[in-house]
């Protein structure tokens, strides 16, 4: 099924519904959208003779032309190749090339940057909302496109923090999937209930516009085009239903902000992308009320493998409130997941492995990492996690940051666990150090004004010794990837540097 189907329905079955908006602002109805999906679809096939299965690239800012341009492409039997806007220009140059694609949307501004580093094979470079853009648009509608469960419907780059990013090649078949397992165990969506795209929609939040075109909602997008948690804050004090998809350092931005926020009207917000620190989620937890869902997936399986419901966020007064909140919950009911080599679940601590409609058909043009990630008919994730007895997922790390420590493992989360306590930290990672007695020994990276005595004492007080960090680094932010993900190979040269200045 073309995923594209579902708005082809809303822009019959609710075409006067509000479908597209910026802030507060309506800008487009299900009958707007749908007649610019189709004829900007038209356009790319006539004008630039795209055919089935080519790659159209979307390098822009997040705003309602953005999800106009992803179901034209999708409306047209064409592959989406969304990049983040906040990539170098080489680096978007990269995935351009590495796609092969033809044809790419950006925002006001991005051109130049885009056309310097474009390969031989794009055709063309059209602005969101510029006049070339509504002279496509204005092109004779295409009829839908047929789409089988299994043709390509989004490639989804990852971050690449290690060596080059590749393309996980996510179906029609993927997306229903994952939309589906949204609509059920995260967020039920009505007619009416907005969106708001304050995260990149080229990631997460962009990959929930689906479930919403589903049920007729409304997929809105900051004034701003942008997470600002003001500016958020203000949307939501005007717009009752709200649900955001958000990465831990957003809810902790919006925790923290002074704008008065009306609770009340806020749905649901998603947090994902990475672990929620037990005391950041408490702490969010009791400025806005129990109004949040996580979850655990990853690009290869697209914001799907557990969910911590918000029923269980919501429940204080069970006795394991705590572990619960501490977990990534329950595995979702559209995949399966076990521990590698684990002869049962409960305790066994081992690379996690996903398989179901969700997951990945394999990496773009890369069968080598193909064939390593999905060996076996599952798909290895490459992150370290146990169930307990009642099938809620504790996340440990990923596989490459665990420390081995004179033959034991030390798991980085537990210990960030106990540094975030302090009120004098406001975010930490810790890493290892190559060392020549224990292999490797335990360094915490830290920002706030603790004095490392004090976190050592915290420490001792609540972790075994083995466990505790030989060192701690004091620094002003913690480097992020545009994804907001905390770049530990910046960290490790980091402290070599500074471990080479003393002598």
């Amino acid at each position: 099924m073309n995923l594209a189907a579902w708005l082809a329905r809303a822009g019959r079955a609710r075409a006067d519904a509000v479908a597209l908006a910026r802030g507060t602002s309506p800008v487009a109805s299900y009958r707007d959208f749908a007649g610019r999906a189709a004829r900007l679809a038209g356009s790319l096939v006539s004008q630039y003779g795209l055919v089935r299965g080519d790659r159209v690239a979307i390098v822009a800012k997040n705003g309602p032309h953005y999800l106009e341009a992803l179901y034209a492409i999708w409306w047209a039997g064409l592959v989406a190749v969304p990049v983040n806007v906040k990539l170098h220009g080489a680096e978007i140059g990269w995935i351009l090339e590495n796609c092969g694609a033809r044809l790419a949307f950006v925002s006001t501004g991005m051109e130049a940057d885009v056309a310097a580093y474009a390969p031989a094979g794009l055709r063309d470079v059209v602005t969101l909302g510029g006049p070339p853009f509504w002279a496509l648009v204005a092109g004779d509608p295409l009829p839908l496109a047929d789409a089988a469960p299994d043709d390509l419907a989004w490639l989804f780059y990852t971050s690449g923090t290690t060596g080059r990013p590749k393309g996980a090649m996510l179906s029609h078949r993927n997306l229903a999937a994952m939309s589906l397992a949204y609509l059920t165990e995260v967020d039920p969506v009505a007619q009416g209930d907005t969106l708001l795209h304050a995260a990149p929609m080229s990631h997460g939040s962009g990959l929930y516009a689906m479930a919403h075109v589903m049920r007729f909602g409304i997929n809105a997008v900051p004034e701003s085009g942008t997470f600002e948690a003001g500016e958020v804050l203000e949307i939501i004090a005007r717009t009752p239903g709200v649900s955001m998809f958000a990465a831990p350092t957003m809810v902790r931005r919006l925790t923290e902000s002074p704008v008065e926020a009306m609770a009340e009207n806020i749905r649901t917000i998603v947090w994902g992308g990475a672990p929620m620190h037990l005391a950041d989620a408490r702490r969010a937890i009791d400025r806005f009320g129990p109004r949040f869902a996580q979850i655990y997936g990853q690009g290869e399986t697209p914001m799907t493998g557990t969910v911590l419901s918000k029923a269980d966020i919501a429940d204080r007064d069970h006795p394991r409130w705590e572990a619960r909140l501490a977990s990534a919950g329950l595995v979702s009911s559209v995949v399966e997941m076990r521990i590698d080599g684990a002869a049962a679940d409960h305790g066994a601590t081992g690379e996690i492995l996903v398989r179901g409609d969700t997951v990945m058909l394999g990496y773009w043009d890369n069968p080598q990492a193909s064939a390593e990630a999905l060996r076996g008919g599952w798909l290895h994730t490459g992150d370290i996690g146990s169930f307990d007895a009642e099938g809620y997922l504790t996340l440990l790390d990923r596989s490459k940051d665990v420390i081995i420590s004179g033959g034991s493992n030390v798991y980085p989360r537990e210990v960030e666990e106990v540094l975030l306590t302090h009120p004098g930290v406001r975010e930490v990672a810790v890493i290892g150090r190559p060392d020549e007695e224990w292999g490797e020994c335990v360094v915490a990276v830290y920002a706030g004004e603790a004095e490392p005595a004090d976190l050592d004492a915290l420490c001792l007080e609540r972790i075994a010794r083995f466990k505790r960090p030989k060192d701690y680094l004091r620094v002003d932010d913690l480097p992020r990837n545009s994804y907001g993900k905390v770049l530990k190979t910046e960290l490790r040269a980091l402290d070599q540097r500074r471990r080479r200045a003393r002598g």
